[in-house]
């Protein structure tokens, strides 16, 4: 299998180029960049070592050089509302898996409210589904454009959809989120400067303000309930991961074995969901892992859930990964740690 790597210089396309460079079933990855074509890899990235060069050239090829190329996959990590321009020439021809917002949100509405302007795409929407691996899985089969969750959508999403599709939660949803400095991105900015952010935490784009409420809010609505949220995000002080803590209230006579029977249903054989029970997740556990641990606690039916996930690899890359094995038959394992590393 032939693929290609779209932004191959963020945060998102080095770490798909480092699962790619150990995926059995890729042969040839193309590491592409508009910026920096022609720089050697062990420039640009020293990090990859050798470790991608059986597989590769060992430099950033261009935009063109992918086209002629004919890739299998595409993998985007480029901006939002710029992605689907530069994909444009792989629609139809390639499986698009787009790292970007621009697929995510197929209500215009909720797309404007977001990020200002409207879906780039809305002719393409009917032809693209939610990358949400657990959960649309059939539709992931049959796609050639698959857009890729949101990392604060993904660990915020996995805990609820179980309990809002069999209706046991009710009530407005309160969902407090808390990331590393990585999910935003590879970029000069002074706030996220290592003396701006060590001992240092905040919460910033509260209620409904933050970009992810729409993409959280839409698919959650699609489960058949409209449940109102509220949507925290925090930046604390590590690297990567995500820890979120949902609290909501559970309808009556909903039990705590109601509960963790409704998860085991929806997750019991899935390789990348960890059911924890009263434990609570921590971020460490799952760093480096395609894994999302879940947790959970009742009192009073008030129910809290608590997740974590590592905003790079479950959060963007590994997940992208996960869906091109599904899309294409693989193992959905393949590449893939199940495990955190130490």
């Amino acid at each position: 299998m032939k693929v290609a790597v779209l932004g191959s210089t963020g945060y998102t396309g080095m770490v798909l180029l480092r699962i790619l460079a150990n995926h059995p079933q890729v042969a040839v990855v193309m590491p592409a960049s508009s910026s920096r074509a022609g720089a050697a890899l062990r420039d640009v990235d020293p990090g990859l070592g050798a470790a991608l060069h059986a597989k590769c050239d060992g430099e950033l090829v261009d935009l063109e050089t992918v086209r002629a190329a004919k890739p299998d996959v595409v993998f985007s990590a480029l901006p939002h509302l710029t992605s689907s321009k530069v994909c444009e020439p792989f629609f139809g021809k390639s499986v698009v898996i787009d790292l970007s917002a621009d697929f995510r949100v197929p209500d215009a509405a909720l797309f404007t409210r977001a990020y200002g302007e409207p879906p780039p795409r809305v002719d393409l929407q009917l032809d693209s589904c939610y990358g949400l691996a657990e959960w649309y899985g059939k539709e992931i089969l049959e796609a050639d454009i698959i857009a890729n969750p949101g990392c604060y959508p993904t660990a915020t999403l996995l805990p609820l959809l179980p309990l809002a599709r069999k209706g046991l939660i009710q009530g407005k949803i309160v969902v407090n989120a808390f990331s590393g400095i990585s999910g935003a991105g590879r970029k000069e900015q002074i706030n996220l400067l290592f003396h701006e952010r060590s001992e240092n935490v905040n919460a910033y784009n509260p209620g409904t303000k933050h970009r992810h409420w729409s993409e959280i809010h839409y698919h959650l609505s699609r489960s058949g309930k409209q449940l109102p949220m509220l949507f925290t995000p925090h930046l604390v002080p590590i690297k990567q991961g995500i820890a979120v803590t949902t609290s909501c209230s559970l309808r009556d006579g909903v039990s705590e074995e109601g509960i963790a029977a409704a998860f085991k249903e929806a997750y019991g054989t899935r390789p990348f969901v960890r059911l924890l029970g009263s434990t609570i997740p921590e971020t460490r556990w799952v760093r480096n892992s395609n894994r999302c641990d879940i947790g959970w606690h009742v009192e009073d039916q008030e129910l809290l859930l608590f997740s974590a996930i590592d905003n790079l690899v479950k959060g963007a890359s590994g997940q992208a990964v996960q869906n091109m094995n599904l899309r294409f038959g693989f193992d959905e394992t393949e590449g893939l740690r199940t495990y955190g590393e130490f």
